[in-house]
């Protein structure tokens, strides 16, 4: 049952919605039209898939 409990921690579900708002951020920014954006937004978007991902794995864990 701990395993359930540790699955619905919400501290786990507010990870996902950062790292999801950051890879938005990163795809939002691709239309953006400043001298650097599409490499920030690759950045951004690494780095959410990343965060999204770790977050998956620790609810499986």
């Amino acid at each position: 049952m701990q395993s359930m409990e540790n699955a619905n921690s919400e501290s786990h579900y507010k990870f996902l919605v950062l790292a999801i708002v950051v890879g938005l951020l990163g795809v939002f920014l691709r239309f953006a039209d400043f001298h650097y954006a599409s490499a920030i937004s690759n950045i951004l978007l690494v780095i959410g898939s990343a965060l999204v991902l770790r977050g998956v794995f620790k609810i499986l864990d």
